[in-house]
């Protein structure tokens, strides 16, 4: 056997071994490998949409290239992003509190239902074309002159599935920061929720308790509290989708059995108001509060040492939460029907908190880097340095969206899901989680050593330049009035599709590279071995960390730090 296909099959030097892995280790591995799978697919299908927009292509015609406009978000968002964050979450939440998580069971629940729910949809769209786009305007769902019910009765349980394995994640994560484990002496669960919340802090301002000379002792640690109030956001967002799909389930499932109700029924405004509050959620508070922590977190790992102003780190976190809720209303600044105060009020005067909120976890975290220099070039580091980039130059794209005047302009345009979405979830959002990825994977494979530095370096550049890249030409087509959701058969835009669709072959072989390179540490064994049961208990977090047996804090130390 040639060096290169031992190394294919056991990994590099062989030093990943599945059957040492407990089974919380074996779990977030599973998470990441099938949020690398569904990466795989949105990647592919947006190639495929960036090359069409350069030339429109047979294979894409009308009908399956709205398909696949609409399953290209969704797969991305919940099947690689959600999966990748919650794996995350799932062993870091326990890991930093030194407990066990409340539930193994519910978070194996948690990773096959959004599986399964991804599919669901993704396959049903590519096989019947239901194309409602994935911000699901009424009564765009419900128009069976376009599409079959049952087409879109099966696509919305895909959905729901996926908010389902949600809720369950949002209830887990919940638990395992209040809940008292087995042997344990008793958690104070309300205190707790509390802290981690703010709600402790806030009852201290509000009735003069709180002092501004002397640091907080905190139940709970900063990042915990980040993925806590971000888990508060993801629950709503969650609730609102799975009632959304709900109500349109039952349009379907009464067209299906010849009881077809009206569509005028339900308040297209209204709706509009309720789905995107429950949208805007994902983007505007889970991504910037996980975000933010992950930052932290990360910045805390990476130079040993708290992080700078963390009772301001705190105060941001806080006032997101509170901003996330009342923002939806940018997405609707050029519907003429909405009301003019929410246009103002929420559109643009509250999504201005967004720069003040996320400009803080950006000031505090290069702070934070900036105090501990010399820092070594790592790749977690480059990564994280990437992820801040992205959200310098998505952050301020989304801000000139929210102004009354520019809304008119760049609307429904390329500009919108060029320099704002993409850049902000292809280079802000994916780069965080690559560095996560990169300081978690020794972690997680007890001591694997990376394949090749090289190609992690070629990893990093390729996706750097390609996500900005393909950003910015998009930005470009749109602010010349390209708009989005649209086949061109003309060549108006050519130059910048041009570039836009090279960009985006970047971003494809940088991930080519990164999948490659991880194969090749792991080994096929190794990645088919992650699937086999262990006889550890899920308490074991690493092989000898049993956080099943409460640990005793040093003398003087505060709780949670």
């Amino acid at each position: 056997m040639s060096t290169f296909t031992e190394t294919l099959v056991h990994g590099k030097g062989g030093a990943f071994k599945p059957t040492s892995l407990t089974p919380m280790q074996g779990l977030t591995l599973k998470y990441v490998v099938f949020g690398l799978v569904y990466y795989g697919f949105a990647a592919i299908e947006g190639m495929l949409l960036r090359i069409n927009a350069v030339s429109p292509q047979d294979l894409l015609y009308p009908d399956r290239y709205y398909a696949m406009l609409t399953a290209h978000p969704l797969v991305g968002i919940f099947g690689s992003s959600y999966l990748l964050v919650f794996g995350a979450f799932t062993f870091l939440v326990p890991f930093l509190m030194k407990k066990p998580l409340w539930s193994y069971k519910l978070a194996n629940w948690t990773l096959w239902l959004i599986v399964v729910g991804v599919f669901t949809f993704w396959f049903d769209g590519f096989l019947t074309h239901y194309a409602p786009l994935y911000t699901l305007y009424w009564p765009l769902p419900a128009d069976f002159d376009q599409f079959e019910p049952v087409a879109g009765a099966i696509f919305i349980t895909g959905v729901a599935l996926v908010m389902v394995g949600t809720l369950f994640f949002v209830l887990n994560v919940l638990k395992t920061i209040t809940y008292t484990p087995a042997g344990w002496t008793r958690q104070p669960a309300g205190r707790l929720l509390g802290d981690a919340l703010g709600l402790t802090t806030l009852g201290k301002f509000f009735t003069g308790r709180l002092r501004k000379d002397v640091e907080q002792e905190h139940l709970v640690s900063l990042p915990v509290a980040a993925i806590a109030r971000g888990s508060v956001d993801v629950l709503f967002n969650a609730g609102i989708i799975l009632f959304s799909g709900v109500l349109i389930l039952v349009y379907m499932v009464a067209e299906i059995f010849g009881g077809s109700l009206e569509t005028t029924k339900i308040d297209a405004l209204l709706y509009k108001n309720w789905y995107w509050w429950g949208l805007d959620l994902v983007a505007d508070g889970l991504v910037l509060i996980f975000v933010a922590g992950t930052w932290y977190l990360l910045a805390q790992l990476i130079t040993g040492r708290e992080v700078f102003m963390a009772r301001w780190a705190r105060f941001a976190l806080g006032l997101e939460l509170v901003v996330s809720w009342t923002v939806w209303s940018h997405h609707l600044l050029s519907d003429q029907s909405q009301p003019a105060a929410l246009k103002m009020g929420s559109g643009e005067f509250v999504t201005a908190f967004e720069l003040i909120t996320q400009g803080l976890a950006f000031f505090i975290t290069l702070a934070t880097l900036w105090m501990a220099r010399p820092l070594t070039m790592t790749n977690p580091l480059k990564f994280l340095l990437g992820g801040l980039l992205g959200f310098a130059l998505a952050v301020p794209a989304g801000i000139m969206q929210a102004d009354v005047g520019l809304n008119r302009i760049l609307h429904n345009t390329q500009w919108v899901v060029g320099p704002h979405v993409h850049v902000a979830v292809l280079v802000g959002l994916t780069m965080t989680l690559y560095a996560a990825v990169y300081f978690l994977l020794p972690i997680l494979t007890n001591g694997a050593e990376l394949y090749s530095q090289r190609l992690a370096n070629v990893h990093f550049w390729c996706h750097l330049i390609g996500g900005i890249g393909m950003g910015a030409f998009m930005g470009m087509a749109g602010l010349q009035g390209m708009l989005r959701r649209t086949i061109y058969y003309e060549d108006e835009f050519l130059p910048y599709m041009v570039l836009a669709a090279l960009s985006g072959a970047l971003l494809l072989v940088a991930f080519v590279v990164f999948l490659y390179n991880i194969v090749m540490t792991l080994g096929l064994q190794g990645a088919v071995g992650l699937f086999k049961r262990s006889s550890t208990p899920p308490s074991v977090l690493v092989p000898g960390m049993d956080v099943a047996i409460q640990p005793v804090p040093a003398p003087g130390a505060p709780a949670g730090a």
